[in-house]
């Protein structure tokens, strides 16, 4: 019996040690896999973490985030609005690439300030002290008669690249297996050699890559080493999952060390924001972020692809990383953000840029703010250095719209009153002929106390017929936006009266970037027949 029991044991310790022995080969195996380029590995995938208030919109795999369209509201209850400037045109260029495609528009992908910024407009360089200037016009509504118009358009200072700061770049490079097509890796290595050509001999550049886990392919290297940067790019290929989050750690850590105080620091995300490994809801992203930007170093977001692209998590990093975002669908486009367009979107003039306008009710009944539903901040915000803002870069402009229902004027969209026993009614005081006060906060790249200054908008009667081209021409865009959006508070919804309103605005468009938005409006409009 003994010698029974002592076999017994025998056989359960040779069975504890194997299965010990397996999950050590076991564990090798899977910390092998981690360190390979995972291009055979492509299926192996971690639970993709969700938040339990994400909600996405998915088409073709493509993920967009909700947007409700701004209501109007009533000056006499709320007569202040306050925003975080936009300076990302990324949804314009997904549209383009949409209708060129033949695709139907998700309508969650139409950011209208986006669409409206993606064009430069002509207004005056800044004569004061501020990085930026003012400039406002206010005239008629073209989709809903009897409704106005009021454009609030900044311009950046334009900065000389000879005088622009030294830059500590990083490439942060998605190459996963799911970038493994034309319109991705290939297009994303052509258009980091644009931004590599506008880069001088004291700017540095490293590389980061991720997919599967993360790995430096170049330290902080002079941009002077332009053949040693190049080869670096060459040898990019994709293959496995993503993990982004331990990419995005990785590029931080590398700009930190290598970091330039009063420069440029900037990571140079490209990607088209399939993160399935490790951090990837957008939730944990945006906490991921909001982490890195206390570093001093900005973020720059380029999109790419199309069938599974996350526009939803590209879009939270640029916004909660002190960043923009571009996506970049052919060469044309990368030679747009990346090469004339580099400065502004490259260099940072100002952060943390707020706007706040108060209305007067003697001559606004009612208003609503075209576009930026997911720049809104509460109006206490607008104080409150804490509050994270949108950036502003060399020679950027950024245009908004609000549309506005003049005092005695009847509109099926006019807001129910409440009764407020305790508030006055301010009309009756008159407040001369101002339409608003619109006031600004700014902070400076390096600082961390806001800058205010104040602008007063008159009131005007001026129609349409006499606004400047730049008022009609991003009116005709903004108006295209809320048409593809299917806005409920828009009446004329005729595609033809948005060209035509297109065409007026035209004027001078050396760039063709006018004529090319009045083209896909007019094969957008084929469609519809």
């Amino acid at each position: 019996m003994k010698k029974v029991s002592i076999i017994i044991v025998t056989i359960a310790i040779l069975a504890s040690c194997q299965k010990k022995k397996e999950e050590e080969v076991y564990a090798s195996s899977l910390d092998a896999i981690l360190e390979e380029p995972m291009a055979k590995y492509e299926n192996i995938h971690e639970p993709i973490e969700e938040s339990k208030n994400e909600t996405q919109t998915n088409v073709d795999n493509e993920e967009y985030a909700p947007l409700i369209e701004n209501p109007f509201e009533l000056t006499k209850n709320q007569p202040v609005s306050t925003f975080s400037i936009d300076v990302d045109n990324a949804s314009y260029s997904n549209i383009r690439r949409m209708i060129n495609e033949g695709q139907t528009v998700d309508k969650n992908a139409v950011r209208i300030e986006e669409m409206v910024n993606y064009f430069k407009y002509d207004y005056p360089q800044p004569q004061n002290n501020h990085p930026f200037s003012i400039n406002t016009e206010y005239s008629d509504s073209p989709w809903n008669s009897n409704h106005k118009l009021l454009k609030i358009g900044l311009q950046g200072k334009n900065v000389p690249m000879n005088n622009l700061p030294p830059s500590n770049i990083v490439f942060l490079i998605d190459t996963s297996g799911s970038m493994d097509e034309d319109n991705k890796l290939p297009l994303l290595k052509e258009s980091l050699k644009v931004l590599l050509n506008q880069l001088r001999p004291q700017d540095k550049v490293g590389i980061v890559v991720y997919a599967g886990s993360a790995g430096v392919i170049l330290p902080s290297t002079s941009a002077s080493e332009k053949n040693k940067i190049l080869e670096a790019f060459d040898q990019l290929t994709a293959g496995g999952s993503t993990a982004g989050g331990e990419g995005i750690e990785l590029a931080y850590k590398l700009a930190k060390e290598n970091f330039i105080k009063g420069g440029n620091n900037r990571v140079v995300l490209a990607t088209d924001g399939d993160f399935n490994v490790g951090t990837s809801s957008v939730a944990n992203l945006e906490t991921l972020i909001e982490e890195k930007r206390k570093t001093g170093i900005f973020l720059t977001c380029l999109g790419y692809g199309m069938g599974n692209y996350k526009d939803d998590k590209m879009e939270t990093l640029a916004d909660k990383g002190n960043g923009n975002y571009a996506y970049i669908d052919n060469l044309q486009e990368a030679n747009k953000f990346l090469g004339k367009e580099f400065a502004g979107n490259i260099y940072t003039i100002a952060k943390d840029v707020k706007v706040q306008i108060e209305f007067n009710p003697k001559y606004v009944q009612s208003y609503r703010l075209i576009g930026y539903e997911n720049r809104k901040l509460r109006n206490e915000d607008f104080t409150d250095d804490r509050v994270d803002a949108g950036e502003l870069g060399s020679g950027h402009t950024v245009t908004a719209l609000y549309e506005i229902i003049p005092t005695d004027t009847r509109s099926e969209f006019l807001p129910k009153e409440t009764q407020l026993k305790y508030s006055s009614n301010n009309a009756s005081k008159g407040f001369g002929d101002d339409l608003a006060t619109v006031k600004f906060r700014y902070k400076k790249p390096d600082g961390d106390k806001s800058i205010e200054f104040i602008k007063e908008i008159k009131n005007s009667n001026s129609g349409i017929e006499s606004a400047s081209p730049d008022f009609k021409f991003a009116t005709s865009v903004a108006w295209f936006g809320l048409v593809l959006r299917d806005s409920k508070l828009i009446k004329n919804k005729n595609l033809s009266a948005v060209e035509n309103l297109a065409k007026e605005g035209k004027n001078r468009d050396s760039d063709g970037y006018r004529s090319e938005f009045i083209k896909l409006l007019q094969s957008y409009k084929a469609t519809q027949k």
